[in-house]
């Protein structure tokens, strides 16, 4: 049961980190004023809520900082983010026993900058990611243990 949550876990990481990665390379070459473009058609078409509802003002809020500077942070952080995911994905279904400790301090530190970051913010969404990697880091230490005892 557990080695099968944790494939799903892991096989989640990976394609969250390869949507980061797209993403990011999709913002590079996509300019500021097509972003604000498409989110200001987003809201007024309800896509996320009502125009005028929370959810809607939190995803405009992220647009105005993303086009007014936040760019160059954001891109960097998806490529920089998707790539680490994406090594720490495939070491781990590989069973690569030195990265285990490598991902569980990857994912703390990931843990750690969401935490941060959306007390400056005020995201509702990175502490959600927070739980997440925090519910992930306890799988692969469980799975980090018992391949560590049955490799010896």
């Amino acid at each position: 049961m557990t080695d099968k949550l944790f494939l799903a876990a892991v096989l989640i990481k990976g394609l969250d980190g390869a949507v980061q990665l797209i993403g990011g390379i999709v913002l590079v070459f996509l300019p500021p004023d097509t972003i604000t473009r498409l989110a200001h058609a987003v809201v007024t078409r309800d896509l996320v809520g009502p125009p005028e509802g929370a959810l809607a003002g939190h995803f405009e809020e992220a647009v105005r900082h993303f086009a007014g500077g936040d760019r160059t942070f954001v891109i960097a952080y998806l490529l920089l983010h998707g790539a680490i995911k994406l090594v720490l994905v495939i070491a781990l279904i590989r069973e690569i026993l030195p990265m285990y400790p490598v991902a569980v301090a990857a994912l703390g530190l990931f843990v750690v900058f969401e935490v941060l970051r959306a007390a400056r913010t005020g995201s509702i969404v990175l502490p959600l990611l927070a739980a997440l990697d925090v519910a992930i880091i306890v799988l692969v230490v469980k799975e980090y243990l018992e391949l560590r005892h049955r490799r010896t």
